[in-house]
């Protein structure tokens, strides 16, 4: 048995110390920027409505594909919690979302034809958040999601089975959008009050 090397033990101490304090100072800082996900206080400074009912006030414009429609419906039940799109929108939704069809993985089995059997769906979305009383741009973003799915040999089963991974990345897209929604929101109002 040897006795402790007094120039380790304080040099472990030392480093024990600064990562405590390294720790404390992070936690001030965090504390700072952290806002309870589910709070009843407004988005932005100054406002007398809940977030719920400011962000039920976004009004999202008509978009042209199948799947940017899945999107925008989902979109708008979500930030209306199901009732519908508000009369006079306090703030406009510009919605853009492409797809991205690929093949993920060929059929193991030594045939002929080299089918795939599996496949992933990302549709992207790209937004731009406005005031609709003055028209500046609040925010703007892109989000994406993927969805898997299998491609069975038959050709209705196959198609049947992408529109399905479509819905399934539409809604949660949408619920990705809405999360972005609400930050920016809130971004918004700090830098502007």
């Amino acid at each position: 048995m040897s006795l402790p090397d007094p120039e380790k033990t304080q040099v472990t101490r030392s480093l024990r110390r600064m990562a405590l304090f390294g720790l404390a100072c992070m936690a001030l800082v965090s504390a700072c920027t952290v806002r309870p996900l589910y709070s009843s206080a407004p988005l932005t400074p100054g406002s007398q409505v809940s977030p719920t009912a400011e962000l039920a006030s976004i009004g999202i414009k008509p978009v042209k594909t199948r799947y940017a429609q899945q999107v925008r419906n989902n979109l708008v039940f979500g930030l209306g919690g199901g009732q519908g799109e508000p009369a006079s929108p306090a703030y406009s939704l510009d919605l853009g979302v492409t797809e991205l069809v690929e093949s993920a993985a060929i059929e193991q089995v030594a045939t002929d034809e080299d089918e795939p059997t599996s496949g992933s769906v990302t549709l992207t979305a790209a937004y731009t958040l406005t005031d609709s009383k003055t028209g500046a741009t609040i925010s703007k973003g892109r989000r994406a999601i993927t969805s898997s799915f299998d491609r069975p040999r038959q050709e209705y089963a196959s198609y049947r089975a992408q529109i399905d991974a479509e819905n399934r990345a539409a809604r949660e897209l949408a619920e990705v959008l809405h999360l972005a929604i609400a930050q920016d929101l809130i971004k918004h109002g700090k830098t502007a009050g």
